[in-house]
């Protein structure tokens, strides 16, 4: 299983980001993103299920959307209207559910909001 994660850069705040994270290797029940700001711990961005049904944090909802290409097994992130409190290393995950519940991660991308 790999998760190849893409799209992170420097943006201006109230800019505009897209991230897209390409997953093989298996078909994912849930996908989603995570992210972590130095000093901090790993918090949830948003996440998707297989039938489309998403969850958000409250700090990116109505900011962020969280989309998949079951197709092409992609996960996707569009962060509009940015801060630079979203600045953080955004992490692509992904869970399998077959009686217990197995996790993976890809490597993180950078994300930088300029104020």
């Amino acid at each position: 299983v790999q998760l190849q994660a893409s799209g992170g850069g420097l943006v201006q705040a109230g800019g505009s980001l897209r991230l897209s994270c390409a997953a093989s290797g298996s078909i994912f029940n849930t996908m989603g993103w995570y992210r972590q700001a130095p000093g901090k711990e790993r918090e949830l961005v948003a996440t998707i299920s297989k039938d489309g049904t998403t969850n958000y944090a409250g700090a990116v909802k109505g900011r962020f959307t969280i989309s998949r290409d079951n197709a092409n097994n992609t996960v996707y992130l569009q962060m509009d209207s940015v801060k630079p409190e979203d600045t953080a290393v955004y992490y692509c995950n992904a869970k399998i559910y077959t009686g217990v519940t197995v996790t993976y991660w890809g490597k993180g991308t950078q994300v930088t909001v300029s104020s």
